[in-house]
């Protein structure tokens, strides 16, 4: 009897567990890394159309970004404030950084909250696209500055948060820890992991609604392979490595006419890389040393320069790629162990690859009927412009001459028409 009553007991508060369970209010996450460009923008647009679908509490953002272009972040901001359900925005983990856009998209959030260890701020505009700020006189720049500083003015505002910091993070470039953020009210709370994030949200009352986060089932909303790609395109060692596509690919093309394969590949690497260029701050300088040692490897291979303008190339592309990304934020900096390879894996394409093939080009005809003018031969029989004999590489050839020439003596062929051989008289 008192088993029957253990397994009874046991059987109803497996059941009340199993319920409760079921009951558990679910929190949707989705986690954003790197550049901030249409396909975070995608991403995120999804990620809040299906978390409202289903009506999640809320939706949670993992972010950890240096920045990005400001069109995606200006749709993200916008997707937000049309939102259903509330975002909450959470920088981490320890040492991530919510830079640049990554600053707008958090603070445009419902609920900001930091992890320790983390920072916020520098959202100084960084023009994006081919050429960065070289592209803008200083009066275009101060119409930037203003436009982006009173963009996230807005946004502080209408989140009831610090305005005056807000702009001075573009204006002046600010930046701040995670404590000091909280102090100054740029952020809401500061969570150690996501379990104390869920419980402090606990309680809190967002457009109406009350979160209900103790317990919650995060549930992960992830990236489709299509975004998955696109993301991993907003990495500048992506757009170098496209960038060595490209020109070897197209040059690989012109020197070898008909291979198809490099045509194709170089074809499609150029154009993936003008779509990157859209998303990263480029620098003009950069792409335009870059181009310069294109031209010098190749000029070389044609003047005698003895190797002197290869390695003024070399000099020319290692400088170009290391500007490529100088004027933007530290997180689109281009590492030395991505530049030096890739430096002398372009001048060994250049000096060998393409060398060889242009150089092949020029060398004299080694087979066929071109081989055979000028040389020097003996008549078989007499040759006048009836026809006559002679004997080349193995073979009778029919021959010709506008001077009678007797059997027996030196003839120089001086064309080839057809079957019939010209010659005179050596």
């Amino acid at each position: 009897m008192r088993r029957a009553m253990a397994i009874l007991v046991l059987t109803i508060l497996a059941g009340v567990g199993w319920t409760a369970q079921l009951c558990a209010t679910e929190v949707s996450w989705i986690k954003v890394t790197g550049a901030i460009g249409p396909a975070t923008s995608s991403f995120i647009a999804r990620a809040i159309d299906k978390a409202a679908a289903r009506d999640d509490t809320c939706l949670i953002i993992q972010l950890d970004t240096p920045g990005g272009a400001l069109d995606a972040t200006r749709e993200i901001v916008e997707k937000f404030y049309s939102s259903p359900i509330p975002i909450v925005v959470y920088v981490a983990p320890a040492g991530a950084w919510a830079g640049s856009a990554g600053c707008f998209i958090t603070m445009a959030a419902h609920v900001a909250a930091m992890a320790p260890s983390t920072s916020i701020g520098a959202a100084h505009p960084v023009s994006v696209g081919l050429g960065g700020e070289e592209k803008m006189d200083d009066v275009m720049k101060k119409k930037v500055e203003n436009l982006t500083s009173k963009y996230i003015e807005s946004i502080a505002d209408k989140r009831g948060r610090n305005a005056e910091w807000a702009k001075s993070s573009v204006i002046e470039s600010e930046a701040l820890s995670a404590n000091k953020a909280l102090e100054n009210n740029v952020i809401d709370l500061i969570a150690n992991d996501m379990p104390d994030l869920l419980k402090q949200l606990d309680g809190r009352e967002l457009d109406g609604r009350t979160l209900k986060t103790a317990g919650a089932i995060l549930v992960p909303i992830p990236m489709t392979f299509r975004e998955k790609v696109l993301q991993v395109l907003s990495h500048p060692e992506m757009m170098l490595l496209f960038m060595l596509i490209a020109i070897y690919g197209i040059i690989g093309e012109l020197s070898n006419p008909g291979a198809v394969l490099p045509g194709v590949a170089g074809a499609i690497a150029l154009i993936l890389l003008l779509y990157m260029a859209s998303i990263l701050p480029v620098n003009v300088a950069g792409l335009a040393l870059v181009g310069l040692a294109v031209i010098l490897f190749i000029t070389d291979i044609y003047a005698p320069t003895h190797g002197v303008l290869t390695f003024g190339g070399i000099a020319a592309f290692f400088l170009g790629a290391l500007m490529l990304f100088n004027r933007a934020e530290p997180g689109f900096q281009l590492s030395l162990a991505y530049i030096v390879p890739a430096t002398l894996l372009t001048a060994a394409f250049f000096i060998f690859v393409v060398g060889a093939g242009v150089r092949a080009q020029f060398l004299p005809v080694r087979a066929g009927k071109e081989t055979m003018l000028g040389k020097t031969v003996t008549s078989l029989d007499r040759i006048d412009p009836a026809g006559g004999r002679v004997f080349v590489e193995g073979e009778y050839w029919n021959a010709v001459s506008t001077v009678p020439i007797e059997a027996d003596r030196p003839v120089k062929i001086v064309a080839v028409e057809g079957l019939t051989l010209k010659v005179a008289p050596a």
